[in-house]
């Protein structure tokens, strides 16, 4: 017989958890005492919501589920904008919260929140626990459920009591749960469909989303689109799904995007959607897509597609595994006057790379950061201006690009970074943000040197809240209002108060020697860069 909380250690132990983020507290404390018995590594956050965010890095590049943990109350509350991140990014994660005791619940006693309740809108499915023995299962189909399908967040919601219960351990059987059948392959007559629009189109295109990544379809791709000769778009979730530098790629679309890349899908007869949502910031503008193109749209869930856009093919399944099947029946396009011509329009494209009289030019620091970056790198670049400049000019090649793309959740950068790195820690891992979204999540720089995690951090300080400066700029008559950052702490005293070296720079002359400095360090290092107030996110 052993307690509730070391069945709970035991399975995560068989689940292959190798690290858990997250912040104790009284009613998890239990579970945490049989944690420290494991082989499990605990990063101690400075803040939950980071919690979640750092399992999100470290599941994004690991490829399986994070796990993140905190207690009751605000420990738990405070995890849900993470939960809600990673749901809309269909990131897998387990978060184990504690609870009061089971006796109780629904009395408003100290500490107490409705978190299977209050989380229910933002994770794939989530459990309250009530008796011990159900653990081994429970947290079976956590994994389970977090990690096929459509991956997402999945909420163990566990009272003290049932970690302090006994029960005659039993390891849990494969999950068989009725009613959850994700599909896998393709059907078959779908296919057939969309061998047929391809074949008769002489202006597809094919836009990539996130869920390319989730399906590790990067190869198969890549594949693709060569074999066929298709340009290629991505969301900002589907930046380097193929290498941004890819002859056939022609950017990122939408508001934010590249106007060769727009004009790809609103000029294309053929539009071939892959494990993208069709957002209102993407594909979802108005005149964006032609009455007259036709629609095909993979998707693993099938609730997302015709949801926001008319679908000529719909196919329901996993991205590599549709890719093989399309390229099984070998698929030929009339492509090449096409290509040419998108080719020809995006050679055209005037890249903003001046220095400037005020500050530095972020697109041009943004462009020569990522080129000296190691080819494997990741990029994780936060919410504001900074995700605009940097997913509008950061080349990736063999590497990543992570950033909170449904929820546009400001404070992810670092967190996220920090997961990432413990995910494959021989990788070079930065993380770019504005001096707004650091304040968020400055103190994770004590979780960065209490567990010797070595990420490089690039902040954009313009003392303004930049993008909400911007639209109020254009929709609000130039009516500045709670954008204004005085006050803000010199970042590079701040990290200097960590023992974290860092510089300042102003101008693009002192860029490349100062990325270099940054770089050749042996550890973390933080370097600001100093623009503009009124330099525009395009």
């Amino acid at each position: 017989m052993i307690t509730g909380a070391e069945a709970i250690v035991r399975c995560l132990e068989n689940e292959g958890v190798e690290i858990i983020f997250g912040y104790p507290g009284a009613t998890i404390a239990p579970l945490f005492d049989k944690l420290s018995k494991s082989s499990i590594r605990h990063i101690l956050v400075r803040h939950e919501q980071h919690a979640g965010h750092e399992a999100s890095g470290y599941a994004r590049i690991r490829k399986r589920p994070g796990v993140c943990m905190t207690t009751s109350g605000p420990g738990a509350t405070n995890l849900i904008t993470a939960l809600a991140t990673a749901y809309m990014d269909s990131v897998p994660l387990v978060a184990i919260t504690g609870q009061v005791s089971s006796d109780l619940l629904g009395r408003d006693v100290f500490q107490e929140a409705d978190m299977t309740g209050a989380a229910e809108p933002f994770t794939k499915y989530s459990y309250l626990v009530k008796d011990a023995e159900d653990l081994p299962r429970i947290i079976k189909e956590a994994f389970h459920i977090a990690s096929t399908g459509r991956p997402g967040p999945v909420l163990i919601d566990i009272p003290v009591n049932v970690q302090q219960e006994k029960l005659d351990f039993i390891p849990a059987g494969p999950v068989d749960l009725r009613g959850y059948k994700p599909t896998i392959r393709g059907h078959a007559g779908q296919i057939k469909r969309v061998i047929r629009a391809i074949n008769g189109a002489e202006r597809p295109v094919v836009c990539a989303g996130g869920g390319i990544f989730a399906a590790d379809a990067q190869e198969e791709l890549k594949r693709f689109i060569e074999t066929v000769n298709i340009p290629v778009i991505s969301t900002m979730m589907g930046i380097g799904a193929v290498p941004t530098a890819h002859p056939l790629y022609m950017g990122m679309l939408g508001m934010h995007g590249k106007s060769v890349a727009n004009q790809a899908l609103s000029d294309s007869d053929l539009l071939i959607i892959i494990g993208a949502r069709v957002s209102d910031r993407a594909v979802l503008l108005p005149a964006n897509v032609s009455a007259s193109t036709k629609i095909v749209h993979i998707d693993i869930d099938p609730a997302e597609i015709g949801k926001n856009l008319s679908t000529f093919v719909p196919v329901v399944g996993d991205a590599k595994e549709i890719l093989t099947q399309i390229m099984e029946a070998e698929p030929a396009a009339k492509t090449d006057e096409w290509v040419g011509l998108l080719k020809a329009k995006r050679e055209k494209l005037k890249l903003d790379y001046a220095p400037r009289k005020h500050g530095i030019n972020p697109k041009a620091f943004v462009n020569m950061l990522s080129c000296m970056l190691p080819e494997d790198h990741i990029y994780c670049a936060d919410v504001g201006q900074n995700q605009i400049w940097s997913a509008a000019n950061c080349e990736v090649k063999t590497g990543r690009f992570l950033t909170s793309g449904g929820m546009g959740t400001m404070g992810y950068s670092i967190p996220a970074a920090i997961g990432a790195k413990l995910a494959d820690p021989e990788k070079t891992v930065v993380a770019v943000c504005g001096d707004g979204s650091f304040q968020m999540q400055m103190m994770e720089l004590a979780t960065i040197c209490q567990h010797d995690v070595d990420i490089k951090i690039v902040v954009m300080k313009n003392d303004k809240l930049g993008l909400v400066k911007e639209i109020q700029k254009k929709s609000y008559k130039n009516n500045e209002m709670a954008v204004d950052l005085t006050g803000s702490p010199n970042v590079v005293a701040i990290a200097g108060a960590y023992g974290i070296p860092g510089r300042s720079i102003a101008s693009l002359d002192d860029a490349e020697e100062a990325i270099a400095e940054m770089l050749d360090h042996k550890g973390v290092y933080l370097l600001e860069c100093i623009v503009d107030e009124n330099e525009p996110s395009l």
